[in-house]
């Protein structure tokens, strides 16, 4: 551990350097999952390279309860109230998400204001969508303020139905979770674990997958709750009962294996189990957490390796936030030009990944940086 990174928790603790490296990692892991999302999305077929790459989203909800719990369970009562809570988490997410709201509406009027299926948008339902975007307010599948049309519950920066949920998690955790004992806390985590697995691997989603959450129907929003709860419940109990083991190479350890999982091929076969739903269950209960409890006990041995870790915690929460406003123009280009492989436009998937990350990191120093300090020394105490 060293000083915390921008990307982690604007608070005194020292922060775990590998941690903030694997956030980043499975950040620019997402990146390429989009692009190759586009490509299907583009051909109207399936997802064949990063196929689970979506489940970074369940990394990442496992890494924000570990950090939270790390970062504020012992300060409850003493130097941290409720509102000082809230205050801290919203002046950490917030200005991002207006960011990727601003740039989603932009990107979307550069489209031609039309929907996927070529249904011209009022400029007044943009406005609307980006006032909703901004203050957190989901669309519901169909309304006109949904102004993509594919029944996304933030239209203008898809991603942030992950945020919607985060928001949740932080509420409960502040009302709720962190009042548990570690054995209550381990009871929840053992029936939210038992109830994720159950949604996967009876495919209760009808997927296939459970890359669900994204959109404000029933069983996206109980999918998406329980991908949310778990991960983050467990991630909380994992904080409180951690113990460093003596790891070497861990980051490079973690990032293989991150990676790996992520790069698994669609495992066929519905009945009587869906075996898809087995291993993302597989990932979520079993490995996210291993390589968790790896990627804290590790350390950066050298400058450079702690710069590297830092640079890329830096931007994963950014990188994540304005990737997508970016993949919207490269899915419409993609389908103006019938292009539907990494092949045929190589060039362009690598510029529009490094054009994500050099965006991120000039809203990270020039943006997010700056109003973050404004805000903290404007509301927080200095105690």
């Amino acid at each position: 551990m060293s000083n915390i990174s921008s990307s982690a928790f604007a608070d005194t603790k020292a922060h775990y350097d590998l941690l903030d490296g694997l956030r980043g990692v499975a950040a620019l892991m997402v990146i390429w999952y989009h692009v190759f999302e586009g490509y299907a999305f583009a051909g109207g077929g399936n997802i064949e390279t990063l196929n689970h790459g979506y489940l970074a989203v369940d990394f990442f909800f496992i890494l924000s309860g570990f950090v939270i719990g790390y970062a504020y369970d012992d300060r409850w009562g003493k130097s941290l109230t409720m509102k000082d809570f809230f205050k801290r988490r919203l002046i950490r997410l917030y200005p991002m998400v207006v960011m990727g709201a601003v740039l989603g509406a932009i990107t979307f009027c550069i489209q031609g204001c039309v929907q996927w299926d070529g249904t011209h948008v009022a400029i007044s339902m943009i406005m609307l969508s980006l006032l909703c975007t901004i203050f957190f307010i989901p669309a519901m599948p169909g309304v006109g303020y949904e102004v993509r049309g594919n029944g996304e519950m933030f239209p203008l920066n898809g991603p942030c139905w992950s945020l919607f949920f985060e928001y949740i998690g932080n509420i409960l955790y502040a009302l709720f979770i962190r009042r548990l004992s570690n054995k209550a806390l381990t009871v929840f985590v053992v029936l939210l674990g038992v109830a994720l697995a159950a949604f996967a691997v009876f495919n209760v989603s009808t997927y296939g997958n459970i890359g669900v959450g994204w959109t404000l129907d029933g069983v996206n929003f109980l999918g998406g709750s329980l991908r949310m709860l778990f991960p983050f419940s467990l991630g909380m109990l994992m904080s409180r009962n951690f113990k460093p083991m003596k790891v070497r190479g861990a980051f490079w350890i973690c990032t293989v294996a991150l990676i790996a999982l992520f790069a698994v091929p669609y495992l066929e076969g519905m009945e009587p189990l869906c075996m898809n739903g087995v291993y993302e269950a597989f990932c979520v209960i079993v490995a996210f957490p291993i390589i968790l409890w790896i990627g804290a006990s590790g350390t950066t041995t050298d400058v450079q390796s702690t710069k590297i870790c830092k640079f890329l915690g830096d931007i994963s929460y950014p990188v994540y936030v304005i990737h997508y406003p970016l993949m919207y123009l490269f899915y419409a280009w993609l389908i103006e030009n019938k292009l539907y492989t990494l092949g045929e436009t190589w060039h362009v998937a690598v510029c529009v990944f490094v054009l994500s990350i050099v965006l991120a990191y000039l809203c990270l120093k020039l943006y997010d940086e700056p109003i973050r300090k404004y805000l903290a020394k404007r509301f927080l105490s200095k105690k």
